[in-house]
């Protein structure tokens, strides 16, 4: 069965927090894509709408938006999500994972882009 941590952020107040979802409400994140929107009930945020924005799979490596699929990609990277050179020109091949939610994804980022997210509620519960 799947389990998610969800990272959640507000981009209207700034403030971010950490849900843990299982069962039924994990399964409505699974063969989504990033980029993709969410119902906020999934994490007890009723009347909001969630865009995914990233995440990372259970051994710590990123999802990128430009590979298809959720398979493991190896990846000739010159910057940006799953890699920071350290001098101008330098690259490295880094795997990273596909943009679709599976199974294998442990962390999951998403952020509010429509309706009321009352944070003070979900806070409440840990």
């Amino acid at each position: 069965m799947a389990e998610f941590k969800v990272v959640v952020s507000d981009p209207n107040t700034g403030r971010t927090t950490q849900v843990e979802v299982e069962g039924q409400d994990a399964n409505r994140f699974l063969g989504r894509e990033l980029g993709d929107e969410v119902d906020g009930e999934a994490v007890g945020l009723d009347g909001a709408t969630l865009e995914l924005t990233g995440g990372s799979d259970d051994a710590g490596r990123p999802l990128r938006t430009d590979v298809s699929g959720s398979a493991l990609k190896e990846l000739l990277l010159e910057g940006g999500v799953g890699y920071d050179p350290s001098r101008d020109g330098e690259r490295k091949r880094v795997t990273v994972r596909g943009r679709e939610i599976s199974e294998a994804v442990a962390q999951i980022n998403a952020k509010v882009v429509d309706g009321d997210a009352d944070f003070d509620d979900l806070t409440d519960d840990e």
